[in-house]
């Protein structure tokens, strides 16, 4: 059942006070940053990708509004132990029902700039695992 509007509003403002997942990943395998200029959101994920292809450590940092900066936070909390063909089948569309369609729908952009970076850098990490495999099989 949809959240309504209060609770979504309640939903994004508790995750941008308190985000759980602020910070920086110390060993990360890639660290990405992109954004929405024309909002001045500016989002960097950083995450630990395990040997079997899964997020075991994954942190946001950035300064945006409070939907951009929630939405991060919300994005490193679903992707916490997802393979990178998870992260990259993540839809955006489903994302902005989970942060509550009716409050961020005017904003799309700034509730899935997060989402975009993560699923570019999981995309690339599945890529450069590929050519490793596809090298290593070469030798």
């Amino acid at each position: 059942m949809p959240m309504t509007r209060q609770e979504a509003v309640e939903f994004l403002l508790e995750h941008y006070q308190n985000p759980q997942h602020k910070g920086h990943v110390d060993d990360a395998t890639f660290v990405r940053s992109g954004g929405n200029p024309g909002c001045s959101d500016l989002v960097e994920i950083s995450a630990h990708v395990s040997d079997d292809g899964h997020v075991d450590a994954i942190a946001f940092d950035g300064q945006g509004c409070t939907i951009s900066m929630a939405a991060a936070d919300y994005v490193a909390e679903i992707a916490q132990g997802l393979s990178l063909e998870e992260i990259e089948a993540l839809s955006a569309d489903n994302l902005i029902d989970e942060l509550g369609r009716e409050v961020v729908q005017t904003r799309p952009t700034c509730a899935t700039a997060a989402l975009s970076i993560l699923k570019q850098a999981a995309h690339e990490q599945l890529m450069q695992r590929r050519r490793q495999a596809n090298a290593a099989t070469d030798d």
